[in-house]
């Protein structure tokens, strides 16, 4: 099984609704007219993410448990990810990876906060981001385009960590080693 972007968006500015793209270019800082790229993101300049990431397992996780569906992008992430679990999307902290053209580095967690709630005006939603569910950040290595249905690769694992189970799994399935 394949780690595949499933969806994508981006804010044109702090607070403003997520929009939703069938393909993205990722350049220096981030998404090309993402309100963080751009320098007007809710926190911007003191806690900026330049991607964000997402596994889609998580935003289902919350519908099931919390009966809020945050498909529509409520969750202020930029990649959502199928066939990818929380803890997995977790191992690509500190690995490089490219999903399409682009390369990435994760960098840190994305653990959800009151302005998200306050966003997707839904009372439980930073609740339900919660337990590894916000995602992660990470910034753009090279530069390049994304679109939904583009496999995810894992380019170099965290020195730092042994048998990352994404990376692991990645090249069984893609019949490397």
């Amino acid at each position: 099984m394949s780690v595949r972007v499933e969806q994508l968006f981006t804010a044109r500015e702090g607070s403003a609704p997520m929009e939703s793209h069938d393909s993205i270019d990722c350049v220096e800082g981030g998404i090309e007219g993402d309100r963080y790229q751009s320098g007007t993101g809710y926190y911007s300049p003191y806690d900026v993410c330049e991607v964000t990431f997402v596994a889609r397992e998580a935003v289902e996780a919350i519908r099931d448990e919390y009966g809020i569906d945050l498909t529509d992008g409520r969750h202020r992430r930029n990649v959502v990810l199928s066939g990818v679990g929380t803890d997995e999307l977790h191992d690509l902290l500190g690995a490089t990876f490219r999903v399409g053209d682009a390369v990435f580095r994760g960098t840190r967690p994305r653990p959800p906060c009151a302005h998200v709630e306050e966003v997707a005006d839904e009372e439980g939603v930073t609740r339900a981001l919660k337990n590894r569910r916000g995602g992660i950040c990470a910034d753009v290595s090279e530069p390049g385009s994304v679109s939904v249905g583009d496999e995810l690769g894992v380019v170099e694992e965290d020195a730092r960590s042994e048998g990352r189970k994404i990376a692991d799994r990645l090249r069984g399935a893609l019949g490397g080693g």
